[in-house]
């Protein structure tokens, strides 16, 4: 009598799935972060909410015999348009602190880190497509602040249409710069990586600085404040330019080195030292 043996393979696991880090996968993730945050869609609709209110506000209150009344001091209506471009772009630079930052603060960096252990993609996808969004989001607002304030303005001297010239050319001019300061809150969260010292260094470096150059002898302060961020910044979405003001080109383009230099800092921080 025989018997027989029988013998089994053994069974191994499926190996897992090895997926390639790519930038569109980059992007896909930080696209999943940036809207599963609730400042994303708070900071957002409060940024367009005082756009168009502070729009509406000033057109509201210009009269041609007292313009000189606050918000209604203006001699166009873009001017009127944009009277809230100080806090809104304070609300969007904020918000891009808080996207690279806040991640230092809850030490979920090292867990995107470790996903993408190139690092610089993370940078690059935060910075352009937070400053998609706030372009978007930025030009959305004024334009509804300048077609608003237009209805109130109709009749008067200083109401334009978007056909008008330059016009166009403002509000998109508008978005731009609050995209680029966007990027701008991006790259001082990541270098300073605390939510506090990025929320100060914005406000000082747009608000603060222009400030204190103006109190420097005029000669002096004449020829350097054009080329700080903000007011470089402003003379890319300013209707007219003033004699101390630089054209809506050489403004984007020193604006828009500011922005590349505090980037760079962010790229090689971030590169360079760990965690």
């Amino acid at each position: 009598m025989s018997t027989t043996t029988l013998t089994h393979d053994p069974v191994t696991a499926p190996a897992a799935p090895v997926y390639k880090i790519t930038g569109p996968r980059v992007l896909r993730s930080e696209w999943a972060k940036l809207w599963s945050l609730r400042s994303t869609w708070i900071t957002l609709a409060v940024g367009l909410v005082l756009t168009v209110l502070f729009g509406l506000i000033s057109a509201a209150s210009w009269s041609p015999t007292g313009r000189s009344h606050g918000l209604g001091d203006a001699s166009d209506a873009v001017q009127l348009a944009l009277g809230g471009m100080n806090l809104t772009q304070l609300a969007i630079g904020v918000l891009g602190v808080l996207l690279t930052a806040g991640e230092y603060a809850t030490g979920m960096i090292r867990s995107t880190l470790t996903a993408v252990p190139k690092r610089l993609p993370v940078l690059w996808s935060k910075a352009g497509l937070y400053a998609g969004i706030a372009l978007v989001t930025g030009f959305v607002a004024v334009l509804i602040s300048f077609l608003g304030g237009a209805s109130i303005l109709s009749g008067e001297s200083i109401s334009l249409t978007l056909t008008d010239s330059g016009v166009l050319r403002s509000l998109l001019g508008a978005g731009v710069y609050l995209a680029l300061v966007g990027v701008i809150g991006v790259a001082l969260g990541s270098v300073l990586r605390s939510t506090a010292g990025a929320i100060s260094s914005l406000v000082g470096l747009l608000m603060l600085l222009p400030a204190l150059v103006g109190l420097l002898p005029s000669g002096f302060s004449d020829a350097v404040s054009q080329y700080l961020p903000s007011n470089a910044g402003q003379s890319m979405y300013a209707l007219t330019q003033g004699s101390n003001s630089l054209s809506p080109g050489a403004g984007l383009a020193v604006f828009a080195g500011w922005t590349a230099l505090l980037l760079g800092l962010a790229a090689y921080r971030l590169k360079r030292t760990d965690v």
